[in-house]
């Protein structure tokens, strides 16, 4: 991964186009246009509306450009086509159990923008997710947290 570049799955790389596409056709139009209606109202300096619209167009922009540079910088990865030899890597989805409490869970290690932890993805950066990539099936990962060590088995570990 060269410098600077962004890991994402194939998925997150959509729905970031698909925001974008959003932004720009959708929400930049419909600010431009509040931010008009505003200030045929007359009197700025009071007008509640245009400052709400001037502040979000702000926010639209900083977004879009945001995700402009995010786009540029992308590696894109899909799971499906990965070989990391059942290995825990960017991408997989780890099935593991919690051997304190016995209890297992499945996670997808994706982007930091795609991570949803009730979606079942955790973000490569995530103390989980470092603790769980380089690891195989039967292996046991030493996670720190906020009670203490936490030691997870690797049950199974798959490309989708």
């Amino acid at each position: 991964m060269a410098l600077g570049q962004i890991p994402v799955t194939v998925k997150g790389a959509e729905l970031l186009k698909v925001e974008l596409q959003r932004l720009r056709s959708e929400d930049r139009p419909s600010v431009i246009l509040a931010i008009a209606e505003a200030r045929a109202q007359g009197d700025l300096s009071e007008n509640a509306e245009y400052e709400a619209a001037k502040e979000k167009q702000s926010f639209i922009e900083g977004r879009i450009a945001e995700l402009e540079s995010k786009l540029s910088n992308l590696q894109v990865i899909d799971p499906a086509t990965l070989n990391a030899e059942g290995r825990v890597v960017f991408g997989a989805t780890v099935r593991f159990e919690d051997l304190d409490s016995g209890e297992a869970k499945t996670y997808q290690i994706v982007g930091e923008d795609e991570a949803d932890i009730k979606g079942g993805k955790v973000s490569v950066g995530s103390p989980i997710a470092r603790a769980l990539i380089g690891k195989s099936e039967g292996e046991i990962a030493e996670v720190q947290s906020p009670g203490g060590i936490k030691e997870l088995e690797v049950l199974e570990v798959s490309y989708i």
